[in-house]
């Protein structure tokens, strides 16, 4: 009896996780109520205290299950460009960033991800601290060695932001779609976005850039890159520099 009572707790246990965990990233953290979470568990009401002390202690368990994902992101990017240059670990860290970005699978990490951001919650910290700095210091340390200059000179921390919010340009959204710029994340189109003939996230408003690519000059678009492709990576360009994104 007392194996099949820990068996049921463990099952019921990881009801409540699947669930709150959709729930939590429809609709954020402070419009979901422990009653809606059990019932799409079918769980007793009593059910969360039991097992996580309340409702944002099992916040933090799906919160936390989402930070693991972003870790190995960054962890797999990092090893894959090992003993490269940083040039190329920079391009191969983009690479798997946006494979894993677009891929399918993760979409709920994702939109947990964005209302952790834009509504922070006291376990904050921990995707910041766990999630956000190793990702950002890992870059920034490539960034100030391909421009030469120490991690604190304030354009390596803008190059960051850009890099970052370029790969999120390709995320499917409706306004892309109605402005001419729908991107189907097969694994030929993400190899695509990483030559030198489109823009991707080395488009030339950062001073970052492949050799033998060119600036346009002013006024000019770049050749081989439409102008609805080029406005939307200006665009998430200038929104990295909103705090609720950094």
């Amino acid at each position: 009896m007392a194996t099949q009572a820990i068996a049921e707790d463990r099952v019921t246990r990881e009801r409540l996780i699947e669930a709150a965990g959709q729930l939590f990233a429809d609709h954020g953290f402070r419009k979901v109520t422990v009653r809606e979470i059990c019932r799409v568990a079918r769980a007793n009401v009593a059910a969360v205290n039991y097992h996580f002390g309340d409702k944002l202690g099992l916040y933090r368990e799906v919160l936390q299950a989402a930070i693991d994902v972003m870790r190995a992101t960054t962890d797999a990017a990092k090893l894959a460009g090992a003993g490269q240059p940083a040039e190329e670990q920079l391009r191969r860290w983009i690479a798997i960033f946006n494979q894993r970005l677009l891929g399918s699978g993760h979409d709920s990490v994702h939109k947990l991800i964005h209302h952790e951001m834009h509504d922070p919650t006291p376990a904050f910290d921990a995707l910041v601290e766990q999630g956000v700095r190793p990702r950002v210091e890992y870059l920034s340390a490539l960034v100030g060695e391909i421009l030469r200059c120490p991690v604190s000179d304030p354009r390596v921390l803008r190059c960051v932001a850009s890099v970052h919010a370029q790969s999120l340009a390709y995320v499917p959204n409706p306004i892309a779609s109605r402005l001419g710029f729908p991107f189907t994340p097969t694994s030929a189109r993400l190899d695509e976005s990483m030559t030198p003939s489109s823009p991707g996230p080395w488009l030339t408003t950062s001073p970052i850039r492949p050799s033998g690519v060119k600036s346009a000059r002013w006024g000019e678009a770049p050749t081989g890159i439409s102008a609805t492709r080029c406005l939307l990576m200006v665009s998430s360009t200038c929104t990295a520099f909103d705090p609720a994104r950094v």
